[in-house]
């Protein structure tokens, strides 16, 4: 028989307004659980994907990407396709002193110029820059440490490098030095409190180190997730690195862990919701019983009504995917919207918005064809108990 035929029988069987009351009930209850599920997982994933890319911001804006010996050439590592940019870098851990208080805190040394291109720092300044001169022993510092310590604008620290010393006529004393804060940064992360910015030939000087090199490179990575992929390629070069994960590692394996478990938390969902049509599609083949003997008297074969009810399952699971998307994405750009106007003023990213999210569309595609196919395998069992229908039997009782 032609299978069009069976793809007709099945649209009209999926029709809710040509079943009784109650398997009508049934199905719309079916395909509202399979909507709300997927709009559920469409809204939870992106806000999910919205929170990591947030945290991928505030946190490996900060932290170098890669650290490499300065013994590897700037221009040799550009041809990789994953580097973006290659600094001058120093790192040192310091004590800084204000009239008030002490703090320990990560000095970075940078190459002005190139943070202010590629860093995130440039577009959180709240005050002054980070056109940092060498010499001028300048540094930049985070709103929520200069807040701890008291610390306002022009005012000098006194920074204290850890495990470095000089040797004067009374004995071994440590590095330090009276610096001025030239800036304010403000990232709403860890760095806040634990970073400062020197340009990294004053934080040479202050180590004694004289040279004109820097101690290592900071490499920028377009992703800072294709690491591996750049150290795999400098260890072929036999070039040791340090990449993020050696602090931040942790951090971001909890927030995959999270996103994943919600992940499949709500597709159970979605689950229970499409095995829940197993019910509604056996009242329909009960219901139908008698037009599926008089289309077998027909002609018409047992491969043929169990395509019907294939057809008929999946129908309704694209239904609940359609609904579902659509309703997704109405709350995905609609809830900040919601939140403003009930007052929540939360200002969770960078652009001000109460609730971060990133649409993952093959993420979103995958999750639909998931919930189709598990609408279709929820469909297998009475789409095989019509098939087995017995059209004398059933007749004869009619």
């Amino acid at each position: 028989m032609n299978p069009w035929v069976s793809a007709y029988i099945a649209a009209r069987y999926s029709r809710a307004k040509q079943s009784t009351s109650f398997v009508a009930f049934i199905n719309r209850i079916s395909v509202a659980g399979i909507s709300l599920g997927l709009m559920a997982l469409i809204t939870v994933v992106s806000i999910m994907n919205g929170f990591e890319s947030q945290l991928k911001q505030r946190v490996l804006g900060v932290v170098p990407h890669l650290v490499v010996p300065v013994t590897s050439r700037a221009k040799d590592l550009l041809d990789n396709e994953f580097i973006e940019v290659v600094m001058p870098y120093e790192e040192v851990d310091a004590i800084v002193q204000s009239s008030t208080s002490l703090r320990a805190v990560e000095v970075q040394g940078i190459e002005p110029k190139t943070m202010i291109e590629h860093s995130v720092f440039n577009d959180n300044m709240l005050f002054g820059s980070l056109d940092l001169a060498p010499g001028s022993f300048d540094v930049v510092i985070g709103r929520s440490l200069a807040t701890q310590m008291n610390i306002s604008p022009g005012d000098s620290i006194r920074i204290t490098l850890a495990g470095k010393f000089i040797y004067t006529p009374f004995g071994r004393v440590p590095s330090r030095k009276l610096v001025r804060v030239a800036g304010f940064f403000d990232l709403s992360s860890q760095a806040d409190d634990s970073a400062i910015l020197m340009h990294w030939q004053d934080v040479k000087r202050m180590q004694r180190q004289n040279d004109s090199e820097p101690t290592s490179l900071r490499l920028f990575l377009f992703d800072a997730f294709k690491f591996d992929e750049v150290q795999d390629w400098l260890s072929q070069k036999n070039i040791s690195s340090r990449s993020w994960r050696t602090k931040q590692g942790t951090l971001f394996d909890a927030v995959k862990m999270e996103k994943n478990l919600m992940f499949v938390m709500l597709l159970l969902i979605i689950a229970v919701a499409a095995f829940n049509m197993v019910s509604s599609l056996v009242m329909v083949v009960t219901e139908k019983q008698s037009d599926i003997a008089i289309l077998q008297t027909q002609g018409m074969t047992r491969q043929s009504v169990l395509t019907i009810f294939l057809i008929n399952g999946s129908l309704n699971g694209l239904k609940g995917a359609v609904y579902g998307t659509v309703l997704g994405f109405v709350l995905l750009f609609t809830i900040n919207p919601i939140l403003e106007g009930l007052g929540f003023s939360l200002a969770l990213s960078f652009d001000g918005n109460a609730v971060p999210f990133v649409i993952n569309i093959k993420q979103i595609v995958s999750v639909i064809i998931a919930s189709i196919v598990m609408c279709l395998l929820a469909s297998l069992y009475p789409a095989f108990r019509a098939m087995n229908t017995q059209p004398a039997v059933v007749l004869h009782n009619d």
